[in-house]
């Protein structure tokens, strides 16, 4: 009699959830990953990068097309400082291109052959939340923008100076805010975006579960952090150093090209490893 009432509860309890909005918990509970734990991610990324290499590479492609009219338009009618600013803010807006990527790892999740299309009818899902989050990442690469502007007047560098200690002030101050905004965008992106792809969940209860799984994880996502920007610094070091010539600008590219699709695989394969959000009901998209 007890067992039979024991094991009825988390049925009644299950059935109840998806349609009892305040049955929800505000924050989704997330597991205590080994400080290895990126390493695993990155290697199920590089499977499906392998498995679906034209969906991956679309997904770079458009991230190439963007970032390369941006630093166009940078180099163009600015200087190395605007260009440095531009690199270090695309960082901060680049997981929400990313999330293309969140569902072809979710498709071969589940089983199916990878389809852009099932792609596009993710993102329209989630579109909403996603533009909201994309607004708050717009508001804080606005802000980086101007703070980066505001070091350039009050830290003022002389270009034609050959001595590299001149730039170290500068330097100095400048990486300290950027990780700032950086670090700040990393916390609240790190598994919000694939929680919205995966659940029918709100944008601001993504965010509050994405801070608390890294909070709770900090070594396993310093070491996630630092394979982000060895991943990322290749590309956007040809990017400045070749700033004038061609050939390093479109290997840069090409790197970021493939490097991005394969962090946003590894991203999808993190969330899933770390956060538990089996309370909410799926975006049954997949079905499309």
């Amino acid at each position: 009699m007890t067992e039979a009432s024991t094991d009825a509860a988390p049925v009644s309890v299950a059935a109840t959830a998806p349609s009892d909005a305040e049955a929800l918990p505000f924050v989704a509970p997330c597991r205590v990953l080994e400080v290895s734990a990126p390493l695993a991610w990155l290697r199920h990324a590089w499977g499906d990068v392998r498995s679906a290499p034209r969906q991956s590479l679309s997904y770079g492609a458009v991230v190439v097309a963007l970032s390369g009219a941006l630093a166009y338009v940078t180099m163009r009618w600015g200087g190395y400082w605007e260009l440095l600013a531009l690199a270090s803010g695309f960082i901060l807006i680049a997981p929400v291109v990313a999330v293309g990527t969140y569902s072809i790892s979710e498709q071969r999740e589940r089983g199916l052959r990878p389809s852009l299309r099932r792609c596009f009818v993710a993102e329209r899902r989630a579109f909403g939340n996603l533009m909201v989050f994309a607004l708050i990442l717009m508001v804080v690469f606005l802000v980086w923008w101007r703070a980066a502007s505001a070091l350039h007047i009050f830290f003022p560098v002389d270009m034609t100076t050959p001595d590299w200690r001149d730039y170290l002030q500068f330097l100095g101050v400048g990486s300290a805010v950027g990780s700032l905004f950086a670090l700040i965008v990393f916390a609240a992106a790190a598994f919000s975006l694939p929680m919205l792809v995966d659940r029918d969940v709100d944008a601001v209860t993504a965010v509050v579960t994405s801070v608390n799984a890294v909070l709770r994880n900090k070594p396993a996502m310093a070491l996630w952090a630092a394979m982000i920007v060895l991943a990322v610094a290749p590309g956007f070091a040809l990017l400045l150093i070749g700033r004038e010539r061609g050939a390093h600008f479109a290997l840069a590219m090409v790197l970021l090209g493939v490097t991005l699709p394969l962090i946003g695989h590894a991203t999808w394969h993190g969330y899933r490893a770390t956060v538990d959000a089996s309370a909410w009901p799926r975006n049954e998209h997949l079905d499309a």
